[in-house]
């Protein structure tokens, strides 16, 4: 599962069972962490997950600033709940281009892209890592 973390919102993406495609499935709307954590909790419950792949904010120098510090605070947090497989995954850029993609491609409005980015930028985020995976695997 990826997870897209926001100001206001966590974004979540799943993917098939072979790891395939990644493709968005929910938007949780951030209040406490514990009902996020219970949320998102269900969610793997529901659809079998065995791990999350959340995007890391990083700085265009690749230094990690305080969105960085909170993406990783957060699985701190999760980890404490319940022991689960946990994996950064790079998103510089992956929100500039799904709203380029959600523009260009789909011509969807305003209010339209902001229900619909968060958690398309966690399937971004999922499938560069399952991309990742798949050349790794390669013999």
């Amino acid at each position: 599962m990826g997870l897209d973390l926001g100001e206001k919102t966590i974004g979540v993406a799943t993917s098939d069972a072979t790891r395939l495609i990644a493709s968005p499935l929910e938007l949780i709307r951030k209040s406490k962490f514990t009902l996020e954590a219970e949320q998102l909790f269900k969610l793997m419950a529901h659809r079998k997950v065995s791990g999350l792949i959340i995007g890391l904010p990083s700085n265009m120098d690749g230094t990690e600033g305080p969105r960085a510090q909170s993406c990783r605070a957060f699985a701190r947090n999760l980890l404490r709940l319940r022991d689960i497989p946990i994996a950064f995954w790079d998103e510089r850029l992956s929100t500039s281009a799904v709203e380029r993609f959600l523009i260009g491609e789909l011509d969807l409005t305003r209010k339209r892209r902001a229900d619909v980015v968060d958690r398309t930028a966690a399937a971004w985020i999922l499938q560069g890592a399952l991309d990742r995976i798949r050349v790794a695997e390669r013999p």
